[in-house]
Formats: C-alpha cells, sequence, structure tokens
C-alpha cells in the first residue's frame, strides 16, 4: 500500500499495490501493520456499507463529536464518486478548510479521514458503492453535520444534487453553529 499525505494533516490518500497474473489481481484494501508502519493508529470498531442508485446523490457533511469521533477509511467499490473532507479542530491550521478527492472502483484508492473531522460524498455515476471502515462506534447522540451548501464553505458540487436526504438538507449553517462546534471539537474534548 502507498500512503500520499493531504494537504489537511492526518488524511491520507491510500493506494493498493496489486499483484497480477493470469487470474486478475490481488491487492490488500487494508492491514493494520502496514498502517501502523505509518504511524497512523487506526482500529477497525465498525464497517458500514452505502449505496446510491443515482449519480448526483450527496450523503453528509457527517462528523460525530468527541469522545465518539471517528477516523475513517473509505473506498468506492462500485462506481465513483467525490468526497470532500472539511478539518473541523479549532487548533489545526486548515481549520474550516476542505479537500476534495474522487474515489472509483477504477482506481480502487482510499480516502483516511482524520478525527474530528467531517466528510461528504456526492455520487459522480449510477449505482455507487462505498464501504467505510471505522474506528468508532455509531453514537446517534454525538452525531451532527454541516450543511452542504453553507456559504461560509463554498463547496461547489460538480453535479446538481439529485437526492439528498431531509436530515442533511437541513443542518444549520456555520453562522448558527460553529462556536458550538469549536467548543465540542477542542481537544480538551478528546
Amino acid at each position: 500500500m502507498h500512503f500520499t499525505p493531504l494537504s489537511i494533516s492526518g488524511a491520507f490518500l491510500v493506494t493498493p499495490d496489486p499483484i497480477r497474473d493470469q487470474r486478475g489481481w490481488f491487492a490488500r484494501a487494508f492491514c493494520q501493520r502496514e498502517f501502523t508502519e505509518q504511524a497512523i493508529d487506526f482500529q477497525v470498531r465498525q464497517v458500514n456499507r452505502s449505496f446510491s442508485e443515482d449519480a448526483g446523490t450527496l450523503r453528509g457533511f457527517h462528523a460525530q463529536f468527541p469522545p465518539y469521533a471517528a477516523q475513517q477509511l473509505l473506498r468506492c467499490v462500485r462506481g465513483s464518486l467525490l468526497d470532500v473532507l472539511v478539518d473541523l479542530r479549532p487548533e489545526s491550521p486548515t481549520f474550516l478548510q476542505s479537500l476534495r478527492v474522487e474515489l472509483s472502483a477504477e482506481n480502487q484508492q482510499s480516502l483516511l479521514i482524520p478525527h474530528r473531522c467531517c466528510h461528504a460524498t456526492q455520487t459522480q455515476t449510477d449505482a455507487t458503492e462505498i464501504i467505510f471502515l471505522m474506528s468508532a462506534f455509531y453514537a446517534p447522540e454525538a452525531e451532527f453535520g454541516l450543511r452542504w451548501d453553507d456559504p461560509q464553505l463554498g463547496i461547489s458540487w460538480p453535479l446538481p444534487i439529485s437526492k439528498i436526504s431531509s436530515k442533511d438538507a437541513t443542518h444549520p449553517l456555520l453562522s448558527e453553529s460553529l462556536p458550538a462546534i469549536k467548543k465540542r471539537m477542542a481537544l480538551k474534548n478528546i
């Protein structure tokens, strides 16, 4: 596996190193030893899958407050998607900055999302399936989200939004939620 650090500290693009032969190929999707060799402490607690029928489907922005904040290793296993990650760590030099990564079944790459960051995905093709490895269990009492169209984030999505849940469409704007996010995402809460 190859680990490429991204512009937000702790975020990595993870690329498999397939072994090919006459049958096709074999590659690791996750290896605890290789993550540890990169000084990445990632313990899998839960594995989730999502499937979206239509291109343009948006899921997110999602996160959990500490002590339930989770790292995620996200991989697209069918179709393709754009993932947008936002840094919500108040002490970080990239606080509220975002990065974009294209993940697809074809490129086989994974995105490692650090603790105390949130992300959203938009499918770029019909019939897109995603697998998420999570370092923490789902805790509904700790979950929150950012609005996909928050003007303070200024995210431009490549496709018109074809589907979005009512919950994701109505998350509060940062103008309303930023003081609470800063307080609850602070290092002292870890």
